[in-house]
């Protein structure tokens, strides 16, 4: 029963470190990337739809990312949802594809964005917490069952687990703030 909670909790704070790592990949460091855009909303169809299920992507240059619709008659759907997101990026409409050019980052929005990273660590390291609490609810709920010594050592193989995962929502945050700063 022990095991059972603690390679559940396991298992959900793996998720959460990489729930995490998809976060910090969303941040755009100067250079052109998909992520950016592919979970954006679309209306297309009468229904909204993320853009990566509408459209391609290319990368033509490092500072430029290519929107290519399935369907022509989604072009200007996709330049609105883009511009609507406020992604500090204008969208350029050729009729049938739709190219966006990433600007060099300023040292301010450089900060900006390490601040931002920053917050989305804490709020991952914040998940990890709860996942920590309710693992050990559950520990406790088992008392009677199992003995005392027992629920000691699972409570601090949950420890070693938790301090384990924040590392490397660390050192994910740490990388992509080393990303951001690069000039």
């Amino acid at each position: 029963m022990i095991q059972m909670v603690l390679d559940e909790a396991s298992e959900t704070m793996s998720e959460a470190v990489t729930h995490a790592r998809r976060e910090f990949s969303t941040v755009r460091t100067g250079r052109a990337s998909s992520s950016l855009v592919e979970k954006i909303m679309v209306q297309a169809y009468g229904v909204d739809m993320r853009i990566q299920e509408l459209a391609s992507f290319s990368i033509p240059e490092a500072r430029q990312l290519l929107v290519t619709p399935h369907d022509p008659a989604n072009v200007p759907a996709i330049e609105k949802a883009i511009m609507v997101a406020d992604l500090g990026l204008t969208p350029g409409n050729d009729g049938r594809s739709i190219r966006l050019s990433f600007p060099e980052l300023t040292e301010e929005r450089r900060q900006d964005l390490v601040r931002m990273v920053n917050g989305m660590a804490e709020d991952a390291r914040n998940r990890m917490r709860g996942l920590r609490r309710h693992a050990r609810k559950d520990l406790d709920d088992l008392e009677g069952s199992v003995s005392e010594d027992d629920i000691k050592w699972a409570s601090s193989q949950l420890d070693e687990l938790i301090h384990g995962f924040e590392s490397e929502i660390d050192k994910a945050r740490s990388a992509k703030e080393d990303e951001l700063l690069e000039v």
